[in-house]
């Protein structure tokens, strides 16, 4: 009897911790934080669990500036998001206020919009608290699943400072981390470090030196740049190029370099001073990179993008939590003796010194973590193996056109460039640190395919942010705006599946592709088209762009068609890079206009296709 009783004792105490929902969602960073509004507002009951008590991921703990180059709008969530951001500052300070100027976008760069961690983490935490369909899960991370066959069924998570357990049943699940922990647990295929450059032919995988030069280094980076010019993106123009032979493009496991975000303070009232720390020892700060500063933030603040201790990256991904501490308590004592060397060693220059020395930790953010961001700046983890491996090639020139490849069942855009910190301190001479790269003209907004968000082996788990890529091409997908727009992707997908009964793995992604572009979510970039404008046609050209209708960035909605691109428009083809260089070909001929312009037609494709 007693035997029994201990056994319901169990019983009841789990089903106490038990949660039941249509999605459940790990990890409340940006991107879980869009797909989770976005699931919620389509009906779907959502629980999202996050490892600390902080909604916002790295937006809240110090990133300070939406990185990309894309200054319009390209999914509701991400651009409500945002607009909220510069609406708080502009109602609290006024419209003339340097707060509100600050936050707004800057004239180059990529500073499209700047904030503090708090205002950031209360926003996108609003975002959430006013969706009655989230319950949110605090302080948990995942432990262990439960599959039936290709399904997850249930999730136990772990307190994370505690023993508790919590078990969330779900139809769908997303892995919205950036570790991909919840892919890991349920045992997904993924990769963590770097491909071979034979492995996808990518030019610049595995172990690489780039040098900076003043000038295009061939005539195809040259008629790149030239193109890249015409976008109507942020411009950053540098040119690199690949030192041989020592870039022997080897594979490896190392991933890039990782540091925390830093919120410092010029504001006597609100800077705390800068202490020498019990360990410290100025020879090797002297090899620290100091640079990369988000400036001006909104009250007299500015975000520090370094230190970096490159090499112990790599370790924090496989790691347990306490592990993981480890890595991140070395790096932020890392970033306070750097902060006071920059302040008081006499080898630094005396003008860089006085400037470093008006700054302090801003008392007003992470104040119940002793001013220490919550988040660490995780670049690059584990990487799941999708349905589709996104590469280097698809955010570059496809060939024959002036646009990346373009995918049938593309879900978001891509559009940083190619960007990858140092994965390991070695250095040679005249060189980058190894493994850094820059390629600032050479890559193209590219179309993300659904595929690369499903892992294989298991049908109703997504992941939109740890997707399916290369290192190489991780790139220019590990920025939040990209994320927050795959995401929101991933909630329209997770609520056709739910409404249809099926997996999301067995969705037909051709009325995932509808949803999206009727609810303005972009999945092809053009220069000439806001996503957000109810016009009919703009919906259209997204659809078909998948579809390889398109040869450059330009849809031209208003210009007359020729007759010999809309014979190939109406023609079918099997893959949609096959259209493209046919429509190439069209465009280049003489063929008279058809009588009705480019959008007109559009549309009457778009209304006929089942």
């Amino acid at each position: 009897m007693k035997a029994l009783l201990a056994t319901l004792s169990i019983l009841f105490a789990s089903a106490l911790h038990a949660e039941q929902a249509d999605l459940c969602i790990y990890e409340a960073t940006p991107g879980g934080i869009a797909m989770a509004v976005r699931a919620a507002r389509e009906g779907l009951s959502v629980v999202l669990v996050n490892h600390n008590a902080h909604l916002g991921g790295i937006l809240s703990s110090g990133l300070g500036v939406w990185d990309t180059l894309w200054e319009g709008k390209r999914a509701p969530i991400y651009d409500e998001a945002r607009q909220a951001i510069f609406e708080h500052y502009r109602t609290t300070y006024g419209e003339k206020s340097p707060q509100y100027l600050n936050a707004l976008p800057g004239k180059s760069g990529h500073t499209n919009g700047k904030f503090e961690p708090h205002v950031a983490e209360m926003v996108l935490t609003r975002l959430v608290t006013q969706e009655k369909n989230i319950t949110v899960v605090r302080g948990y991370y995942p432990t262990s699943v439960q599959h039936d066959g290709p399904l997850l069924k249930s999730v136990t998570f772990g307190e994370l400072n505690g023993t508790g357990e919590k078990h969330v049943s779900a139809k769908v699940f997303a892995d919205c981390s950036y570790e991909a922990d919840l892919a890991a647990v349920a045992r997904v295929p993924y990769r963590v470090g770097r491909e071979s450059r034979d492995e996808f032919k990518e030019p610049h995988a595995g172990v690489i030196y780039m040098e900076a030069i003043k000038t295009p280094p061939t005539e195809e980076i040259a008629r790149a740049a030239k193109l890249h010019a015409g976008l109507n993106l942020r411009k950053f123009t540098g040119f690199q190029q690949i030192k041989q032979p020592m870039s022997t493009g080897e594979a490896d496991g190392n991933v890039q370099a990782f540091n925390y975000r830093t919120s410092l303070s010029s504001d006597p009232a609100n800077r705390m001073p800068v202490e020498m720390p019990a360990e410290y020892d100025p020879e090797k700060l002297k090899l620290l990179e100091h640079g990369s500063i988000v400036s001006p933030i909104p009250n007299s603040k500015r975000g520090w993008n370094r230190p970096q201790l490159v090499g112990m990256q790599t370790d924090y991904v496989e790691a347990d939590w306490p592990g993981r501490r480890e890595v991140m308590d070395a790096h932020w004592n890392a970033t306070m003796a750097f902060l006071y060397f920059l302040q008081n060693d006499p080898s630094v220059d005396s003008v860089r010194q006085k400037s470093w020395r008006e700054y302090g930790l801003a008392k007003d953010e992470f104040a119940d973590n002793a001013h220490r961001p919550y988040e660490f700046y995780v670049r690059e983890a584990r990487r799941i193996t999708g349905r589709y491996i996104f590469t280097q090639h698809d955010a570059m020139l496809a060939s024959g056109l002036e646009r990346a490849p373009m995918h049938e069942d593309s879900i978001g855009v891509t559009e940083w460039y190619l960007d990858t910190h140092a994965c390991t301190p070695r250095h040679i001479p005249e060189a980058l640190e190894e493994g850094k790269m820059m390629l600032d003209v050479e890559t193209f907004p590219g179309q993300v395919p659904y595929r690369s968000i499903l892992p294989q082996g298991v049908d109703n788990l997504l992941v939109p942010v740890c997707l399916s890529s290369t290192h190489v091409a991780w790139g220019t997908i590990r920025l939040e705006p990209t994320w927050m727009n795959l995401a929101e992707s991933a909630a329209h997908a997770a609520a056709l599946s739910v409404q249809q009964g099926i997996a999301p793995a067995l969705l037909d992604p051709d009325l995932l592709l509808r949803k999206l572009v009727a609810n303005h979510v972009m999945v092809s970039f053009f220069n000439d088209l806001d996503v957000a404008s109810n016009d009919p046609r703009i919906a259209a050209a997204q659809y078909f762009s998948t579809k390889g209708f398109f040869t450059d960035y330009n849809a031209r909605l208003d210009e007359p068609l020729k007759t010999a691109t809309q014979e190939v428009w109406m023609q079918k083809f099997d893959d949609p890079r096959k259209r493209a260089n046919a429509v190439a070909a069209a465009e280049k001929s003489d063929s008279p206009p058809s009588g009705k312009t480019r959008g007109e037609v559009l549309m009457s494709l778009f209304r006929a296709r089942p």
